[in-house]
C-alpha cells in the first residue's frame, strides 16, 4: 500500500518538478531552445544511473526515484553551467564583431575547455561522497546505497553528455 502512494505521488511530483525546472531554465536564459537544450539532455544523463542500478542489480524503488531527481538536478546544473560559459564565449565573440561560423567553433572550444577541470572535480568529489554509503553497514545502509546508486552510475554520464553533445547541438542552434 504504502509503495503503491508513493508510487502514485511521484506520478506527479516528477511531472511537476520537470516543469518547474524548465520554467527556472527559460527564465534564466530567456530563450526557449536554451531550455530544452537542458531538458532534452536530463533523460541521455539518467542513463548512468539506470545502469548501475542494472548492475548493482538493484530494482527501481522510492529509494532509487529520489537518487534520480537529485542526479537529474545536478545533471541540470552542469548543462546550465556550460551553456552559461558557451553564451558568454559566444557574445564576446559578437561584441568584438567576430559572427563567422570559425568565430562560434572557436567560442565554443573555449567556452567547454574552461568547464573541464572543475567538472572533473565536482564529479570527483561527488563520487568520492558517494561511495562511502556503499561500505557503510547498519541501520538504514541499504536505503542509502539505493539512493545513492543512480548518482553514481549518473556522474559517469552525466558530465560526458555535458562535455560533448551540449557543445554540439549549441553549435546546431547557433
Amino acid at each position: 500500500e504504502f509503495l503503491e502512494r508513493a508510487n502514485s505521488r511521484l506520478k506527479l511530483v516528477v511531472p511537476a518538478t520537470l516543469g518547474i525546472i524548465f520554467v527556472l531554465l527559460y527564465l534564466i536564459f530567456a530563450r526557449v531552445d536554451d531550455a530544452l537544450l537542458i531538458m532534452g539532455t536530463l533523460p541521455f544523463a539518467l542513463t548512468g544511473g539506470l545502469w548501475f542500478l542494472y548492475l548493482m542489480d538493484f530494482n527501481l524503488s522510492v529509494a532509487t526515484g529520489v537518487g534520480f531527481i537529485a542526479l537529474a538536478g545536478v545533471s541540470a546544473e552542469f548543462g546550465v553551467i556550460m551553456l552559461l560559459y558557451l553564451n558568454r564565449a559566444w557574445q564576446s565573440r559578437i561584441d568584438a564583431g567576430h559572427t563567422e561560423e570559425q568565430d562560434l567553433l572557436e567560442a565554443i572550444r573555449e567556452g567547454a575547455v574552461l568547464r573541464v577541470r572543475p567538472k572533473a572535480v565536482t564529479v570527483a568529489v561527488i563520487i568520492a561522497g558517494l561511495l562511502p554509503l556503499f561500505w557503510g553497514s547498519g541501520t538504514g545502509s541499504e536505503i542509502m546505497t539505493r539512493i545513492a546508486a543512480p548518482m553514481v552510475g549518473g556522474m559517469i554520464t552525466a558530465p560526458i553528455l555535458s562535455m560533448l553533445v551540449i557543445p554540439a547541438v549549441y553549435q546546431l542552434l547557433r
